[in-house]
């Protein structure tokens, strides 16, 4: 399964503390819990047949902007997101 490579529609869910998006008819998700001013990132799940395609990554970039504009600081323990950190390193600063 292919989808466009546009843009996703990703959605803040609070009262499931994720990031989700719907895509081919599937979920993925950037998995979440807050601890005071510290938002620590948990799980990014996107469904085998739609990996590859850069889902996660526009997942975790929608994620991150919200840490910033929140004045959140990000403690990545999922291995995606310390990965998509070390990657861009305009996010690095998130982790101090």
């Amino acid at each position: 399964m292919h989808i466009d490579p546009d843009p996703i529609e990703v959605r803040h869910n609070p009262a499931a503390q994720r990031f989700e998006t719907l895509a081919g008819g599937q979920l993925s998700v950037a998995e979440y819990r807050r601890d005071g001013q510290r938002i620590l990132f948990t799980h990014t799940e996107v469904p085998p047949a739609l990996r590859g395609q850069g889902i996660a990554a526009q997942l975790v970039r929608v994620a991150l902007d919200y840490a910033r504009e929140s004045g959140l600081t990000v403690v990545p323990l999922c291995w995606y997101v310390d990965a998509f950190i070390r990657r861009h390193p305009e996010y690095q600063d998130l982790l101090t």
